[in-house]
């Protein structure tokens, strides 16, 4: 016999979406055991996406790639979730939420298993599209049950629960996967994955419904496969540019694809009945400009989450571990900072919040634009810190600006639309940024080989140096030059690339800069500015 509490309780909340036999069986806990089996799968498809970005140099020197192409890792693992978020609804109407998290979980495994055993540079990329597809379905997962578990009033503490992968991945995935490399190797970054995603399995058997009977909601396929190609072809073009030239036949063949897809795609969204993303939203004035906000802010963020690690090892040559451990006080502020942020936002002007955290923002990396291999280790961690509790400011704010104009029964739509503008944001800011590098990194490359004539004094001075020094390596006749022309060499690339990764952390703090004035466009705020 049921008891008189959850009787209270199960008419508190939605009811005919398949949770109620697991209510009768588990009780009113319940609700926590099926959230956390989501909140799990969530974490570890978070933690895969955080730790690779320290194995990057490793698995570079595994498959002798440079970094223009290293960064496929992250850029197709973020459009890959990008893509996989638009079809999360649909898939959970059709096959319901058990079936969408054992999906995600195969995904993941399987994905897992082939990064850790890749024999090529092209299957690592297949691995990392496997894992972020996990990422994107189990991501508006947990939100769509809170608002079925959990009645109105109690959804507080559940949404603090479903955001400890988001608040734990930054702090624990760098530093975890630095472990990882230095005492296995990069390989054990994907491995990991293997025997976590098969906790997902039973959890999501034992504690997540079937398909509940209805009819599914049409699915576009049309309008997807038109995103897909629009936006593939765009980070293809842009990951190309630099090596074959912006003015290229394969380059300018990609962008026109891009481009006509991407029309194709908004002319097709207006003429069906069920679109994958509600093109009119975009005619609301601060919704398109917050959206637009939310995908340059998240090009920058990821951006700058991809070269931080890097600029860890490649410029002052730290280890895995170190580049990780450095990220971590920045990602414990995270955790500390955002509810209360949240929080703050009920009360402080949204416009003030964007524009502090914006413009810390900027200034973090204004400040990185001075890095070296000189600067400390903590000097740097007080910087990323500076830029990961801007980010918080920034985050709660621009979504509530953004969907503060957007008409109740829009609001599923909208939200799902704005995700979409800022992870695919985040896949074009470290595309961007991977090919910016690379390019002023040949430009100082260039500069520094034209100024090595025999009239430059302290060019003659190393020279003689590596000369002598070679010869105390057992190093004679002729090949003392070519040891001391090949040192040279090595010391004017690290120079270009020091000079690169400033250049790069510069770039980012002016468009920041810059951001500030889509958020002076914003005509209303909220309803609480100060």
């Amino acid at each position: 016999m049921r008891s008189a509490e959850l009787d209270a309780y199960l008419a508190s909340i939605p009811r005919g979406n398949g949770f109620e036999a697991f209510f009768e069986e588990y009780g009113v806990n319940y609700r926590w055991m099926a959230l956390g089996a989501v909140v799990l799968g969530n974490l570890v498809a978070l933690l895969a996406v955080t730790m690779i970005n320290v194995a990057v140099p490793a698995v570079m020197g595994a498959f002798g790639v440079g970094q223009d192409q290293a960064q496929w890792l992250a850029t197709g693992n973020l459009a890959a979730s990008t893509m996989a978020m638009l079809v999360c609804r649909w898939f959970t109407d059709r096959y319901g939420l058990r079936n969408l998290m054992l999906l995600a979980m195969a995904l993941f495994f399987v994905g897992s298993l082939l990064g850790g055993i890749a024999t090529n540079f092209e299957v690592m990329i297949i691995a990392r599209i496997m894992q972020g597809i996990t990422a994107g379905l189990l991501a508006p997962m947990a939100m769509t049950m809170i608002f079925q578990l959990f009645p109105p009033g109690k959804q507080g503490l559940a949404m603090g629960l479903s955001a400890l992968g988001i608040i734990l991945a930054p702090a624990l995935g760098p530093t975890l996967g630095g472990v990882l490399v230095d005492e296995f190797n990069w390989r054990y970054v994907f491995l990991l994955g293997v025997p976590v995603s098969l906790i997902g399995i039973p959890a999501a058997i034992s504690f997540l419904p079937e398909r509940v009977e209805g009819k599914a909601r049409p699915f576009d396929y049309l309008g997807f496969t038109l995103l897909t190609v629009s936006v593939t072809s765009m980070l293809v073009a842009i990951t190309n540019g630099q090596r074959f030239g912006w003015e290229s036949n394969y380059v300018t063949s990609m962008t026109a694809i891009a481009i006509v897809f991407a029309i194709w795609f908004v002319y097709s969204q207006s003429r069906v009945t069920y679109p994958l993303m509600n093109i009119s939203l975009f005619r609301i004035p601060q919704f398109l400009t917050m959206s637009i906000f939310a995908f340059a802010f998240s090009a920058g963020l990821y951006g700058s989450t991809y070269l931080i690690p890097l600029v860890i090892q490649l410029v002052q040559h730290q280890t895995p571990t170190q580049a990780g451990l450095l990220m971590m006080p920045a990602g414990l502020a995270m955790a500390i900072s955002f509810p209360l942020i949240g929080k703050l936002s009920d009360s402080v002007s949204h416009i003030k919040l964007i524009t502090i955290g914006t413009l810390g923002f900027a200034w973090s990396f204004w400040l990185m634009g001075g890095i070296d291999e000189r600067t400390s280790f903590w000097t740097l961690a007080i910087w990323v810190l500076i830029s990961r509790v801007s980010m918080s400011l920034v985050n709660t704010p621009t979504q509530i600006s953004a969907l503060a104009d957007v008409p109740p029964q829009q609001l599923a739509d909208a939200s799902g639309a704005f995700s979409f503008m800022r992870q695919v944001g985040g896949a074009f800011g470290v595309n961007v940024m991977a090919q910016v590098l690379e390019y002023r990194r040949t430009y100082h490359s260039d500069y520094l080989l034209s100024t090595q004539t025999w009239d430059n004094s302290y060019s003659v001075e190393i020279i003689q140096m590596l000369r002598g020094l070679s010869h105390r390596f057992g190093v004679e006749g002729n090949d003392q030059w070519a040891f001391a022309y090949q040192g040279l060499g090595g010391m004017i690339q690290q120079q270009a690339l020091i000079a690169a990764f400033k250049d790069s952390f510069m770039i980012v703090a002016v468009a920041f800069a810059l951001l500030l004035l889509m958020v002076l466009r914003i005509s209303k705020p909220n309803n609480k500015t100060k």
